[in-house]
C-alpha cells in the first residue's frame, strides 16, 4: 500500500448547504430578538397643535383661552404646550398659523353691530420684550373670520388671541379653532 504524500490528517469538509442553513438560522434568531424588544415612542420631528375653545360664562378678558388633547376629539398637541389657555412654542422655526372664529348667536341685528367694532387679533404676548401682532381680522358684516399665514416663532413665544369684548365666540369645534404647524427651521 502506497502512502500519499501530504499530511496524515484528514480534514472533514462541511457541505456548503449546512453552513448556509446555520447562517440563516442565526440571522432569523437575531431578527426575532431585535423585533421583540419594546420600543420607545419617539415624538414627531415636527411640532403641531390643533386647539378648541375653552370658554364658560361671560367674558371678562379679551383673550380667548384654548384647550387641546385627545379627550376632546380632533384636538391635539405635539410639541407646543398650553400655558393658562395660551399656546407656547417649544422650538424655533417657521410655523403655519391658522385660526377661525365664529360669533355665537350671530343674527342680522348682530351683524350690523359686529361690522363696526368686532376684531380678532393673534399676537405674540410673551416674552413681553418683543410683543408682536401677527394677525388682525375684522368681521366686517359677517359672523366668521378665518385666516392663515406663515410666521417665524422662537422657543418660548406665547401666542395670544383676543376678541373684542363683549362678543361671544361659538364653542362649536367646527366653527372656532386655532392651531400651528412647524414648517421649517
Amino acid at each position: 500500500m502506497a502512502m500519499e504524500e501530504g499530511s496524515a490528517c484528514s480534514l472533514r469538509r462541511l457541505p456548503w448547504g449546512a453552513v448556509l442553513r446555520n447562517a440563516v438560522l442565526i440571522l432569523v434568531c437575531s431578527l426575532i430578538l431585535y423585533l421583540g424588544q419594546p420600543r420607545r415612542l419617539e415624538s414627531p420631528s415636527w411640532d403641531i397643535a390643533e386647539l378648541q375653545l375653552n370658554h364658560t360664562g361671560p367674558r371678562q378678558d379679551p383673550r380667548l383661552y384654548w384647550q387641546g388633547g385627545p379627550a376632546l376629539g380632533r384636538s391635539f398637541l405635539y410639541g407646543p404646550q398650553l400655558d393658562n389657555g395660551q399656546l407656547r412654542v417649544q422650538r424655533d422655526g417657521i410655523y403655519k398659523l391658522h385660526i377661525q372664529v365664529t360669533l355665537s348667536n350671530c343674527s342680522s341685528f348682530m351683524k350690523s353691530i359686529v361690522s363696526h367694532r368686532a376684531t380678532l387679533t393673534v399676537g405674540i404676548c410673551s416674552p413681553s420684550s418683543h410683543s408682536i401682532s401677527l394677525l388682525r381680522l375684522n368681521f366686517h358684516s359677517g359672523c366668521t373670520v378665518a385666516s392663515q399665514r406663515l410666521t417665524p416663532l422662537a422657543h418660548g413665544d406665547t401666542l395670544c388671541t383676543n376678541l373684542t369684548l363683549p362678543l361671544l365666540p361659538s364653542q362649536n369645534a367646527d366653527e372656532t379653532f386655532f392651531g400651528i404647524q412647524w414648517v421649517h427651521s
